[in-house]
């Protein structure tokens, strides 16, 4: 059985346990304290010399970081990747997004709200920051408003990577309510077969 490094309240491994869940692949997951340097401990560096979690560790040892990485690592060969080339690549480019124009600013943004961690330096970021995230949602509205996944009318890892942190972008003070078309979508994945919600699974 694989091994997952994980972090309870980290988007980046919930897409991981979400996606391991609805495709029935059991792990064991360890947690980690990320915000008291458990991720630094030379143990852990071993398995990912970059220090953050998610990790999937197979049978063989072998560990693959980079929740993105992980996602499409499992979804090869299932429903949850399309097959058509083009299909594939807009997966990725949604991905992508996530990664650079979402991932930055509204998980970010959740983290020093949520932890308590906004220090003046921070602070001074935040609005820059929120008006990003705000963008990236502007984006994500658009699109939704016209399909109801991301990719070719079905559900795949591009809605998994995008629910993580949109889903919980409240927690960082980001309204959803002015955008019907994402919270139209968050529910459709909700009521995936399978799913699990972040802190239960």
């Amino acid at each position: 059985m694989p091994t997952l490094h994980d972090n309870a309240d980290s988007g980046n491994c919930y897409k991981v346990r979400l996606a391991m869940a609805q495709l029935g692949r059991p792990c064991t997951r360890i947690e980690y304290d990320t915000n008291h340097g458990a991720t630094r401990a030379p143990a852990f560096l071993a398995k990912n010399p970059n220090g953050r979690v998610p990790v999937l560790e197979l049978d063989d040892g072998t560990c693959l970081a980079e929740s993105n990485a992980i996602l499409w690592f499992l979804a090869e060969d299932t429903d949850l990747l399309p097959t058509g080339r083009l299909e594939r690549a807009r997966v990725l480019q949604w991905m992508f997004f996530e990664q650079y124009s979402h991932e930055p600013y509204i998980a970010v943004v959740r983290h020093w709200i949520k932890h308590n961690v906004l220090d003046a330096a921070r602070e001074a970021q935040l609005p820059q920051r929120c008006a990003a995230g705000y963008a990236a949602l502007d984006v994500m509205e658009q699109h939704l408003s016209t399909q109801p996944f991301f990719v070719a009318g079905r559900y795949s890892i591009a809605d998994i990577a995008l629910y993580a942190y949109t889903h919980v972008a409240g927690d960082g003070g980001f309204e959803l309510a002015r955008y019907p078309a994402i919270r139209a979508w968050l529910d459709r994945v909700r009521a995936q077969p399978g799913h699990v919600a972040m802190h239960a699974a």
